[in-house]
């Protein structure tokens, strides 16, 4: 309960706020941070389509592998990921409205057998469950929910989202600030379901199944509930699902360093060509050693995010451009040894880690965010009364 409740949080909540946060906001991802600087914002948005480009987008070829092809066909996962992201490129290059139709198709579809998978397997019965394999199931429940990328998707789809009814011109600001959070809300509901179920599935066939290997355990589900065939289709789905996923990462990012560079086509081109290269030279591995090797990198940009988000929530009384700064370089400062922790040898910063709270959790960033938030608006009180 604690997992999923930690998930939830990480994985729904933050980024349905951080949807909301750009329904307030209306603007694009370099709004989102430019309180804290309009140095600090840029910076911040390279290292988001970077991640999202070398980490998620390669993921997706990865995971259409081992769900689509791997159990069916003899061929290498490096020859899948040379095919798919050439295919990426193509749909880049020659931007059609095609993926965008199926889309509309896919989502339903997937959603349709996930259930059908998750009610199945509820009203099945399997052995005892096992006990949780989680030594502090709320926070690793959390850091779990790092894994989806979600939070940091719904910062990039939020300021999509914003341009997409902009261009629009119909609707004025409250109607699409009541658009947005609507989306966002309908789809945090959706991602619960899903995901609390998926957990709830996973938590049921613990005793009977031992596998830890996402894509593998998922797979092995549909089997048990849908059978051969259905488990084909949700491989071909998911598939289609993933390559959509894909090129819209390329396309993004691709159109971020366009707008960088005057609207150079040529910008845009490179960006989608490197991006692609990325996808073939990462997404060949495993989707374990992928989620394995984006660790210090969601250690470092998540508790960022998480604070970005929640500050843009807020009135703006209580998140100052001043506020804005202390508390992302106090959240920057403290989520360092978090994320340094992979690159040093182990128990090296055990001295520092010791005195700083949760941070044996991994989330020794949040006390001393928390403190500095309230620290300033109690300051700011004070002054403003004398």
């Amino acid at each position: 309960m604690l997992v999923t409740l930690g998930f939830a949080l990480s994985a729904v909540v933050i980024p349905i706020l951080a949807i909301y946060g750009h329904a307030r906001l209306q603007g694009t991802i370099l709004n989102f941070a430019n309180k804290v600087s309009s140095v600090f914002a840029l910076i911040y948005a390279v290292l988001v389509y970077a991640i999202s480009i070398s980490l998620p987008s390669p993921r997706t070829a990865s995971v259409t592998y081992e769900m689509a092809i791997q159990p069916y066909f003899e061929i290498s996962s490096l020859w899948v990921s040379t095919i798919y992201f050439a295919l990426v490129l193509v749909f880049a290059l020659n931007r059609t409205k095609i993926l965008s139709l199926i889309g509309k198709f896919l989502t339903p579809l997937i959603v349709l057998i996930l259930m059908c998978i998750i009610c199945i397997g509820l009203f099945t019965d399997v052995e005892p469950i096992r006990a949780s394999i989680f030594d502090n199931s709320f926070t690793d429940g959390i850091l779990e929910g790092y894994q989806t990328f979600d939070a940091i998707g719904g910062v990039v789809v939020g300021a999509v989202i914003v341009v997409s009814l902009a261009l629009q011109g119909k609707f004025n600001y409250e109607e699409k600030k009541a658009m947005i959070a609507r989306a966002g809300f309908i789809a945090g509901l959706g991602l619960l379901i899903i995901y609390g179920g998926l957990i709830a599935l996973g938590a049921l066939y613990s005793g009977t199944v031992l596998i830890e290997n996402r894509t593998q355990l998922l797979t092995l589900l549909s089997t048990n509930t849908l059978g051969n065939i259905g488990t084909a289709f949700l491989g071909i789905l998911v598939a289609l699902a993933c390559f959509t996923t894909a090129v819209g990462i390329v396309t993004g990012t691709a159109d971020f360093v366009k707008g960088l560079t005057k609207s150079s086509q040529k910008a845009y081109t490179i960006t989608a060509v490197l991006g692609c290269i990325i996808g073939v030279a990462v997404g060949h591995y495993g989707v374990a050693y992928i989620i394995a090797a984006a660790v210090p990198a969601l250690m470092f940009i998540y508790p960022i995010t998480i604070v970005l988000i929640l500050l843009n929530i807020l009135p703006k009384k209580y998140s100052t451009p001043l506020v804005f700064r202390v508390v992302t370089i106090t959240t920057l400062i403290f989520s360092i040894p978090d994320f340094l922790q992979f690159f040093v040898p182990e128990g090296s910063l055990d001295a520092v880690r010791s005195f700083i709270p949760l941070s044996k959790q991994s989330m020794g960033w949040v006390l001393p965010a928390f403190i500095a938030f309230i620290a300033l608006n109690i300051f700011k009180l004070i002054k403003r009364d004398y």
